[in-house]
Order: C-alpha cells, then sequence, then structure tokens
C-alpha cells in the first residue's frame, strides 16, 4: 500500500488494485501473430520471437495499469468532490477491481445526497472519457503513444462509467436506483431495486456466457449472489416481525416473564414447549435456547446451559454467562479464562470476585488475592458456591476452610460446615460449627431448619451446639 493527498483528501492505494489491474492489463493481451493495434509496439507484442517482445509486454502492461489507476483515482475523486461540496471530509481507498470512498461520517447519507455522490463518480469518468476523445480527434495520427493512451483513456471511462450506471448494487447505479426507490416507495422500492438488480445480473451472466467473457460473467454472478442475498435477509426479517405478533412470540414472552420472576420451573416448562412447535424460525429458535441456557444456569446446570447456549444465533450471550456455566461443569481452566474476559469488559465487582472464585479452585490463591480491590470473602464464597452446587461437597468444605485462614468470618465457618454435612462428615461440620459459634454465629432458628444440615440432627454434638444458640435466637 502507498499513501498521498490530493488536496484535502486522503488516497490509500492497495496492493490488491495493483495486482488486479495487472492482471487485467496481462488479459488483454493480444493474440500472438496478430497485429496488435497497440502502436508503437504493436510489431513487438504480435511477434514473440521478436527481440523486443518482452519489452514490449512489460510496457502495455504498465501502461494499462496506469490508464487504469487514473481512470479509477479521477471516478473516485468524483465522489469525493461531492462528499466535500456537503461538507464531509472523504477518504479514497483503491482497492481490488475498483475503489471506495468514505464520506466519514457516523450519520446515514440522506437520499439526496447519496443519490449526488454516487453519480458524481461515473460523471467524473465520462467527463475524463469526452476529454480524452476531444483531443484525440485534434491530434490523431501526429503520435503512436498519444493515440494509445488517449484512445484507451477514452474507452476505459467510458466502458467504467456504463458499467457503474448501471442499477445493480454496489455500483454507483445501484446506490441510485436504491435511495430513490427507497424514497419513493419505502420498503417496498428497495425489494423492488434489489429485485431488478437480481433480474439484470441474470440477463448479465447469461450474455457473458454467451460471448465468453468470463470476467464479466463471474463480476455479475457476485452481484447477483449478494442482491439474493440482500431479498433473503429482507424476507426472514419481515417474517420475523409477523411472527412477533404470532401466538409463538407470545408463547415466548410468557416463558421470558418467569424467569424474570424466578419461576424456574415454568421458564423451562415453556421453553421447550415453544422449540417443541413446528415451523419455529430461527429467531424464535435461538431466542428459545438463549432463555433456556439462563434458566438452566440459574438451576446450578452447567452442561444444558452450555448446550443452549451454543445454538443462539444472532445475538451474543453473555461471556460472564458462558463463565458461569463452565464453573458449574467443573471445567475451572476455560472459565477463568472468560471470567478475566467478562471482567476486563464490565469492570463488575461481582464478575471479578467470579475471576478471584475461579482462580482460588485452581489453587491460585495469592494470585486472586492481589486482585485490585477484592474482598477475599467474596471471592472464596464464589469459589465455595461452585464448588457446592455442583456437589462436590468436600472440595468445598475444603476451600471455606481455607478460606478462615485469610477471613476469620463466622458465614465462611457455616458454609464449610453445611458443605462437610452434605458430604456426610458429621464430625467435621460439628467442629466447624463450632467454630462458626466462636467467630460470632447465633442464629440458631436458622441452622434449625437449613436442609443443608439436616444430616446432622440426632446426633449428640450437634443438637447440644444448636441448644446453646436457641436461647439468643429467641424473642
Amino acid at each position: 500500500m502507498f499513501r498521498f493527498r490530493l488536496g484535502s483528501v486522503p488516497v490509500h492505494v492497495h496492493t490488491s488494485h495493483l495486482l488486479f489491474s495487472a492482471v487485467l492489463a496481462y488479459q488483454s493481451l493480444p493474440v500472438p501473430g496478430r497485429h496488435s493495434g497497440a502502436g508503437w509496439m504493436g510489431d513487438q507484442l504480435a511477434d514473440p520471437s521478436s527481440p523486443g517482445h518482452m519489452g514490449a509486454v512489460v510496457t502495455y502492461v504498465l501502461s494499462w495499469m496506469f490508464i487504469v489507476f487514473v481512470s479509477v483515482l479521477v471516478h473516485e475523486l468524483g465522489h469525493a468532490v461531492a462528499f466535500r461540496f456537503f461538507g464531509y471530509q472523504p477518504s479514497v481507498d483503491l482497492v481490488f477491481m475498483g475503489g471506495v470512498t468514505r464520506p466519514n461520517t457516523d450519520a446515514p447519507l440522506p437520499w439526496h445526497k447519496d443519490v449526488v455522490s454516487s453519480f458524481a463518480g461515473p460523471l467524473a469518468g465520462l467527463t475524463l472519457g469526452v476529454l480524452c476523445w476531444a483531443v484525440l480527434m485534434q491530434v490523431r495520427g501526429r503520435s503512436e503513444v498519444a493515440d494509445f493512451f488517449l484512445g484507451n483513456f477514452f474507452f476505459a471511462n467510458m466502458v467504467w462509467a456504463v458499467l457503474n450506471l448501471l442499477p445493480v448494487p454496489p455500483l454507483d447505479g445501484g446506490h441510485i436506483s436504491t435511495a430513490l426507490a427507497t424514497r419513493m416507495f419505502g420498503r417496498r422500492g428497495f425489494i423492488v431495486s434489489h429485485v431488478l438488480a437480481l433480474g439484470l445480473c441474470v440477463g448479465m451472466v447469461l450474455l457473458a456466457i454467451k460471448s465468453g467473457a468470463l470476467f464479466m460473467g463471474v463480476l455479475f454472478a457476485m452481484f447477483g449472489f449478494q442482491a439474493f442475498r440482500v431479498l433473503a435477509d429482507v424476507m426472514r426479517a419481515r417474517n420475523e416481525a409477523k411472527e412477533e405478533e404470532g401466538p409463538k412470540a407470545q408463547a415466548l414472552r410468557e416463558a421470558q416473564q418467569a424467569l424474570r420472576e424466578d419461576r424456574l420451573d415454568d421458564a423451562w416448562r415453556l421453553g421447550n414447549l415453544l422449540l417443541e412447535t413446528e415451523g419455529l424460525s430461527p429467531g424464535l429458535t435461538s431466542r428459545a435456547h438463549y432463555l433456556l441456557g439462563w434458566v438452566a444456569l440459574k438451576q446450578g446446570h452447567g452442561r444444558p446451559a452450555l448446550d443452549h447456549f451454543s445454538q443462539v444465533q444472532g445475538q451474543p450471550v453473555e461471556m460472564h454467562a458462558v463463565a458461569a456455566a463452565f464453573s458449574l461443569v467443573g471445567d475451572d481452566a476455560r472459565a477463568v479464562g472468560y471470567w478475566k474476559q467478562a471482567w476486563g469488559e464490565s469492570q463488575d465487582r461481582t464478575v471479578m470476585h467470579e475471576y478471584a472464585g475461579a482462580l482460588i479452585r485452581l489453587g491460585q490463591v495469592n494470585e486472586a488475592l492481589r486482585l485490585p480491590g477484592v474482598d477475599p470473602a467474596a471471592a472464596f464464597r464464589c469459589a465455595e458456591r461452585a464448588l457446592f452446587i455442583r456437589g462436590a461437597y468436600s472440595e468445598a468444605a475444603a476451600v471455606s476452610e481455607a478460606a478462615l485462614k485469610h477471613v476469620p468470618d463466622p458465614g465462611i465457618a457455616y458454609d464449610a460446615a453445611c458443605a462437610f454435612a452434605r458430604a456426610g462428615n458429621v464430625a467435621d461440620a460439628v467442629r466447624l460449627l463450632q467454630r462458626a459459634e466462636a467467630l460470632g454465629f447465633k442464629d440458631g432458628a436458622y441452622a434449625s431448619s437449613d436442609e443443608d444440615l439436616a444430616h446432622l440432627h440426632g446426633h449428640p454434638p450437634f443438637e447440644e451446639w444448636l441448644a446453646r444458640l436457641r436461647p439468643a435466637a429467641s424473642p
């Protein structure tokens, strides 16, 4: 790539543009043995055995590269001048077979500015072509070099301008026809302009096949495919808009409302019923999977959450949701990367503590506690909770007990006791309950009804501990 400026307009010339113009020029070389009509180098081009043949080929290719470069640049400068007239700060990129001129504005162009600026490019090319023809009429025959350049500048610019005025996006004529049709007829006009473009592309491809113009056929096949994709997207959006008003969308909204109200069983049932509905659009299918992924996550089921999130298309899945799902399935090696990325994007303290919890579960306690502004108690609770939810009670208890070395918190000691109780370890459960009591835990009423401690009921040490707290819990 090389860059330069023409006045206030920066121009970037990409390597792909130079390569394309070189290939185009080489393919246009005359057939050996036939006079090329290329003026001063015609004989050398026509005779491969001529000593000057290779030099003539190089000169011919470089000459045509220059013609293509200047013609495309003038065309794009026509757009740039129009953008400057409207008060924009345009820039020009010469890429592949043509160029792109950007007005460099965040706002969409008004339709009339779009039409004028689109037409300005072909108009500039037509003007250059007419000027070359006028000069050629005055100097024809005086110089073979002048005849070659003036004649081919006229030919290249007239062909390029006419081609660009065809009503086929992304050509300038396509921009003009789409802007005008949309302005006059709204969405229907947009569709009609692309149907017209698709039909014209089909006709051009058939004409190219008949005439043997392979490059032209491939070019308009690409344009036609692009128009077809636009039409398909429009029709899909229209169908989804209609579906938003139907019973299927209403069923999805009911499931979403159940999720917001934490009626997880209802949300799960409604979401799965929706997925079983025949003829469900891809959009509603994706949104149903997104909903079910969150339901599974809230229920503590990591694997179903990942399965549903993997089938979501067309909308993002929050990074912290993916991280939580991997944490729940026990894949902390992958979860920690997602937690780190989620924290970097959100700077949310809750996400940061979940990231710290994942580091703790991986044994990287010191790194977790060095995170800026980390609350050690919150970090260890996050580490313990994921283990507890996925049923790794002994590991959860070990994490909580290790946390007491850093944070002598009664709640953490109580959580460790609950995890030991769930694991069937009565002695350690009671030991941690006594530690929680020593640190200030006094809610005997809560402990007596806590399902996590149900396995301890009937054991004398637990009943004695509970009896000590009950007076404190009485009114």
